[in-house]
Parts: structure tokens; sequence; C-alpha cells
């Protein structure tokens, strides 16, 4: 196990316990990390070399999609669950494409994120599959509603995938390869929570248009 790689493993360990158990708890100190998350993310963005009206759009984007992470913890069915399952889906989005990415290789997906292969994709979307099977050996969602439900993490998954690659891309105009260090072996927030950005966002207009109607 190279340095870096068990940088990364070492602080998801110490990181995963501490931030379920703030999202368990919610109130003041989910609010709290919220409000942290947030900043943090606005001022890596800030480092970013885009123009002026790009800055200003992403930081509406950034209020936005933290207003919909804050709303879907504290506002939907006095449960935490259904935050969790989104937060999953983007990390088995994320694993997947990284595994499946350094594993198979294979060609390049686009131009704007060159480290991104099709094999990250597939990889992607089939840990998404795996835990969409989990979950529904649990009580959390209505089985009757499989079908919205794996549609649900398709969707989920695609749009977190999109977020991942937008962001690289900007970073590869901006010329870094993180958008910070605050997470060892991770880089920035923002490198870490890219997909996630996209993905409460998307799914808080799905809980509101009320067709996705499967979690208990």
């Amino acid at each position: 196990m190279t340095n870096e790689l068990f940088k990364r493993v070492l602080s998801s360990i110490i990181i995963l316990p501490i931030f379920i158990y703030i999202v368990a708890k919610g109130s003041f100190y989910f609010s709290i990390l919220i409000i942290i998350c947030f900043l943090i993310s606005v001022y890596e963005w800030q480092k970013m070399d885009v123009s002026k009206i790009l800055k200003l759009f992403g930081i509406f984007f950034l209020i936005f999609s933290f207003y919909t992470i804050y709303e879907i913890r504290n506002g939907f069915r006095d449960s935490y669950w259904p935050f969790l399952i989104i937060i999953f889906i983007s990390v088995a989005t994320d694993i997947g494409g990284y595994i499946f990415g350094k594993i198979l290789k294979g060609p390049k997906l686009t131009k704007l994120s060159p480290n991104k292969t099709y094999a990250g994709v597939l990889g992607g979307y089939t840990c998404s599959i795996i835990l969409y099977f989990a979950i529904l050996e649990t009580e959390l969602v209505d089985k009757k509603y499989f079908i919205n439900f794996l549609i649900f993490i398709f969707l989920i998954s695609s749009i977190s995938q999109f977020g991942d690659i937008l962001v690289s891309y900007f970073k590869r105009l901006s010329k870094i390869k993180d958008t910070g260090n605050i997470i060892p072996g991770h880089g920035g927030l923002l490198d870490r929570i890219d997909g996630i950005i996209f993905a409460f966002p998307t799914s808080y207009l799905i809980v509101l248009i009320d067709y996705f109607n499967f979690f208990l």
C-alpha cells in the first residue's frame, strides 16, 4: 500500500464514523458541520482560476446545494436515512469509478477530465447497483417501488459522475491537482464532495415532484 493510499484509507476510517454520528444526531451539530463544509467549499472554489461570473455562479450553486443538503437531512420524513442513502450512492459511485479505472484502465471518457475512463463509469454504476440490492434487503425503502428506486440510483450515480468530471475540468483549467489539502490522502473538500454537491440538488428536485416516493 502506497503512502498516499494509506493516508486516504486511514483518514476515511477516522472521518466516516464521526460524520455518520453527526448526521444521526442532526440539529445543532449537523448545522455546524454544514456551515463549516460550505465555507471551506467556497474558499476552495474561490481559488479556482475561472472568470468572475463563473465564480459567482459557483457560489450561488454551492448555496443552493448546501441548502438542499440541510433540507433533506432535517426536513424529510424525520429520518436521516434518505440523506445517508444519497451519500452512500455518491460514495459507491466514486469508489467503483476509482477501482475499475485503476484496474481496467482503457479508453478515456472525455477530454474535460483526462483521468476518467469508460471502465470507471462502468465501475461507478456497478457499485451503485450492488448498493441498490443491499438497500432492498433492508426496511429503508418500499419494495413495491423497486423500479423507481433503481431509476433513482441510476440518476444520482450519473449526476454524481457528472459533478466529478466538471470539478476535475475546473481543476485542469486552474492547473491544480487538488482543490486543497485539508483531508490527508484525499486533497481538498471539493475533491471529495464534487459528486455529492450535485447529487443532493438533483435528489431535492426529485423529492419536490414526489415521483420517487419509495422511502419509508
